[in-house]
Parts: structure tokens; sequence; C-alpha cells
């Protein structure tokens, strides 16, 4: 089930391996599943923002193009 809301605040802990946990609200937002790729996006001035691997995937297709399914 997707969170109806469009936003999210959530506190993480960062552990001793520097991983953290993403909030249930925030994955249920974005229907991240275990298994899932994130990709981590940082700028030192505006942060860190983690984006679904599939969603760059669908970027990036329309900007270069999707594999033409003939080659």
């Amino acid at each position: 089930m997707k969170n109806k809301k469009n936003k999210y605040i959530g506190i993480c802990k960062v552990g001793e391996k520097g991983q953290i946990v993403i909030p249930k609200p925030a994955r249920d937002m974005f229907d991240i599943q275990p298994g899932d790729s994130v990709v981590v996006l940082c700028d030192k001035k505006k942060g860190i923002a983690l984006v679904k691997a599939d969603f760059m995937q669908g970027l990036a297709d329309k900007i270069l193009g999707q594999d033409d399914p003939e080659e």
C-alpha cells in the first residue's frame, strides 16, 4: 500500500558500518522493496538524496534514447 501523503520527514541512525535504515513510511511512499537499488546523490552544500535506481534508468532512457529492439 502506497502512502497517500506527498511528504515525509524521518530520522535514521547511521550504524558502525555506515549503514542506514530507510523508514517504512518512506519505503512505502517510493515502493522500495528488499533487493531494490538506490542511487546516492551528494552535494556538500545541499546534502544527500537517495533516488530509486529504476527511476534513474528511466531518466537515462529519456535523455539518451531507449535501445532499438532490432539492434
